[in-house]
């Protein structure tokens, strides 16, 4: 099953048993489309990813070490506990990922790995938080002219400090990481997750704290592929902030959209009846 947003002109090209595997969401004021992936669905998940984020981490910023990747692929121990979210342009173009990262109770969260945190900080409990983790943008994707939050309301056309990658330098296309953060808040909100963590430079924090965003730091600077923070954010906190501050753009975060089941009769007679709306199991 897909989530998209109603069109009458796009046609995925997915199989049934691809659309059962992921969520969906098509962005059509950006040409952009937004698919995630559990980790633990074995094969599910597109190498594209993989192989997306060895390009970036591996040859273009060389922050992990070629030889230790097999087959052009950057993958980690956190693979199976994350959910993917992959961002698409509207011809099938692997442009963007992020995933959240969610440990066995053994297992330290990747930030914990790099950074400490303030002796006061107490965390929050582990089955209510995941880690925003590996968000990369394919390069030519990057500050195009043309890209703008035109799509997001109760957004300015160009925010570029909101451009930044978590732990990187490089920056983002606008659109692309509101999706993606767009489509983290939805898989949070249905799953029960309460607290996201991410490691990123002041200055992304700063811009996100501007736009509703409310991420706050819980221990100091560390080297973690660049200069960055360890910070925490409330999703509650920050939905009450946005429906307070930001409308519009609370309403688009939560915007429910519409479900689809993938090529069936009657989208292709529309005299028949509409089926009833199946809630997807993810």
């Amino acid at each position: 099953m897909a989530h998209v947003f109603a069109t009458p002109r796009y046609r995925s090209v997915l199989s049934r048993q691809e659309y059962q595997a992921h969520f969906e969401t098509v962005d059509h004021a950006n040409r952009n489309i937004f698919r995630s992936f559990r980790g633990d669905q074995h094969g599910k998940v597109p190498h594209d990813i993989f192989k997306l984020r060895y390009d970036v981490y591996c040859i273009e910023c060389a922050f992990l070490p070629q030889a230790e990747q097999a087959g052009g692929m950057e993958l980690d121990e956190y693979e199976t506990n994350a959910v993917h979210i992959a961002a698409y342009s509207m011809d099938e173009k692997l442009i963007g990922t992020v995933r959240l990262v969610q440990p066995d109770a053994a297992q330290p969260y990747p930030f914990e790995r790099h950074c400490s945190v303030f002796d006061h900080f107490v965390p929050p409990p582990r089955h209510l938080a995941c880690e925003i983790s590996r968000l990369v943008v394919r390069k030519e994707h990057r500050r195009r002219r043309a890209d703008s939050l035109d799509g997001v309301p109760g957004l300015p056309p160009l925010v570029p400090a909101a451009e930044r990658r978590h732990g990187e330098r490089r920056r983002d296309s606008p659109m692309l990481l509101f999706g993606m953060y767009r489509e983290m808040y939805r898989h949070s909100r249905n799953v029960g997750i309460r607290y996201w963590y991410a490691a990123m430079e002041r200055a992304l924090a700063q811009s996100l704290q501007r736009m509703g965003f409310g991420f706050q730091p819980i221990g100091p600077p560390a080297d973690y592929y660049g200069a960055v923070v360890p910070y925490v954010l409330d999703l509650h906190m920050m939905e009450a902030k946005l429906a307070a501050d930001n409308p519009k753009l609370s309403a688009w975060m939560r915007e429910r959209p519409q479900a689809l089941l993938p090529r069936l009769a009657w989208q292709r007679n529309p005299a028949r009846k509409h089926p009833r709306t199946v809630r997807p199991r993810f």
